[in-house]
């Protein structure tokens, strides 16, 4: 009999995590496994004590994750069911879940219990290695502790994004020396990041940027990205990306810069009974 139970230290969950990444068909988006997938709650499957899966749920009721180990007795399509039919006692309202087209078993659980679906976002990815945009390269500046404030008020300002979770976001990317910042005559007119994963998808870098609402239009969204694919590929990493569906600029410019938008991350909606 399988019981579910909340898990509260995801440490546990390390060698699930590790299947539930080798069994994607691309590399996962950062953002939302490295980013957001930690703060949600997380919940472990367990048959005879033995953790044989998990699942977890953010905070406005969706599903980010969803894993049930090979040589479980239960039924991966009966215990989706359940939970995405909010028969779960212990988990409680799902309301649907965020899923990307490289992902065939999950995706395939969440179309079973949906009949209402979007493109949230493209998932990009390197396929030619030594591709050469159109247009140079800018040079980027590694990004120190004391510009810290100077990256959140300009992520702040351009994106609205708030300002003490981009302090505490930009900070580990500088720690990390992840973080990059294009300036022209002392002031910054775009950021770059090229994050790396610790544990799964070591072989990728993830790449970001953020251009000044002033600066957009004039091609150098394409050259930060140029410059973060072109440092990707000297560490000897495949380099990935996303954005949003609507994002078509943004889509322009990572297309230039030699990314192919390969796979989608799906928003679904769970059919309520």
């Amino acid at each position: 009999m399988l019981e579910i139970k909340p898990v509260e230290n995801q440490q546990q969950l390390s060698k699930l995590k590790q299947d539930y990444f080798a069994q994607s068909t691309a590399p996962l988006d950062g953002m939302w496994h490295f980013g957001f997938a930690p703060m949600a709650a997380h919940f472990g499957f367990y048959e005879h004590e033995a953790l044989v899966g998990y699942c977890c749920i953010n905070g406005e009721g969706y599903m980010l994750q969803f894993y049930l180990a090979p040589n479980a007795n239960s039924d991966a399509k009966e215990l989706f069911t359940l939970i995405a039919e909010q028969n779960s006692a212990v988990i409680g309202e799902v309301k649907g879940a965020f899923v990307s087209t490289a992902e065939p078993q999950y995706l395939s659980l969440c179309f079973d219990n949906s009949s209402v679906f979007t493109v949230n976002a493209l998932m990009y990815q390197q396929v030619q290695r030594g591709y050469r945009s159109n247009q140079s390269a800018l040079k980027l500046t590694l990004a120190q502790p004391e510009q810290l404030d100077q990256f959140v008020e300009f992520a702040a300002s351009n994106i609205g994004a708030p300002e003490q979770w981009l302090s505490g976001y930009f900070g580990n990317l500088i720690k990390r020396n992840e973080l990059f910042g294009y300036w022209l005559e002392g002031e910054l007119l775009a950021t770059g990041e090229c994050r790396l994963f610790d544990e799964y998808q070591t072989d990728y870098a993830d790449l970001g940027m953020i251009v000044a609402q002033s600066q957009r239009g004039k091609g150098i969204a394409t050259q930060v990205l140029s410059s973060l694919v072109k440092l990707a590929n000297e560490r000897g990493l495949s380099p990935m990306c996303s954005t949003e569906r609507g994002n078509t600029g943004a889509q322009k410019a990572i297309k230039r810069a030699g990314l192919t938008p390969l796979n989608r991350i799906i928003q679904i909606e769970f059919d309520q009974q």
